[in-house]
């Protein structure tokens, strides 16, 4: 399956501007019109920032999703799944984001609201985490370039957000506001942060496949 990496990225980078598009889809028109127009502009702030937030978080999302893709060489069925699950989760955000944007304000609704979006971002770390547990588990679907020792020692700084997002849990039920702001600063974290995957120097390459001449 060799020839199969860039269809599989071409079908998931589909789907992520399939939920990237639908997060601008729930903004919502102001309803006022005339010299109340930019007051209703105004009461759709939670709608702004939370697109803002959510499209930072998928963006960083299909950045590290790219990342991976363009050190694959083959793929295999168990990757395809573990892909899927991905992107199932992903495409569950923009219903979060709408359901947290039309409660952010809402004292009695804004906590179980923010801890459904938190959820979410959860269910996306663990998936991604064991997506990238399998893709260097055996390290078989690497290219010849990538340093698979190397590319293990990463499973930690990926699992990362396995720790940060359950915190973002925890805080939903004292303020859905800052819950949001603390999903801004994982993404911008996460946008600042890449993880590099280790590539096998060119002289221990030679040397190794020269090796394999012997």
């Amino acid at each position: 399956m060799e020839n199969e990496t860039g269809r599989v990225e071409a079908f998931s980078d589909g789907v992520f501007a399939i939920i990237i598009t639908i997060l601008v889809l729930e903004l919502k028109v102001p309803e006022e019109t005339g010299a109340d127009f930019w007051h209703g502009v105004r009461e759709q702030w939670p709608h702004y920032a939370a697109y803002v937030v959510s499209f930072l978080i998928i963006g960083v999302m299909w950045v590290n999703h790219h990342t991976i893709f363009s050190h694959l060489k083959r793929v295999d069925r168990p990757l395809l799944f573990l892909n899927l699950m991905v992107l199932m989760v992903v495409s569950v955000i923009p219903y979060t984001t709408n359901v947290l944007a039309e409660h952010l304000t809402e004292g009695g609704s804004a906590g179980p609201a923010a801890v459904l979006y938190s959820l979410v971002t959860v269910a996306y770390a663990l998936a991604f985490l064991l997506f990238w547990w399998y893709v260097t588990r055996v390290g078989h679907l690497f290219h010849e370039q990538v340093d698979k020792d190397g590319a293990r020692a990463t499973r930690v700084r990926f699992g990362l957000g396995a720790i940060a997002y359950p915190c973002t849990v925890v805080l939903a039920f004292f303020s859905a506001p800052l819950t949001l702001v603390a999903h801004f600063l994982i993404a911008i974290y996460y946008a600042a942060n890449q993880i590099p995957i280790p590539l096998v120097v060119e002289e221990e390459r030679l040397q190794s496949a020269s090796d394999l001449r012997k």
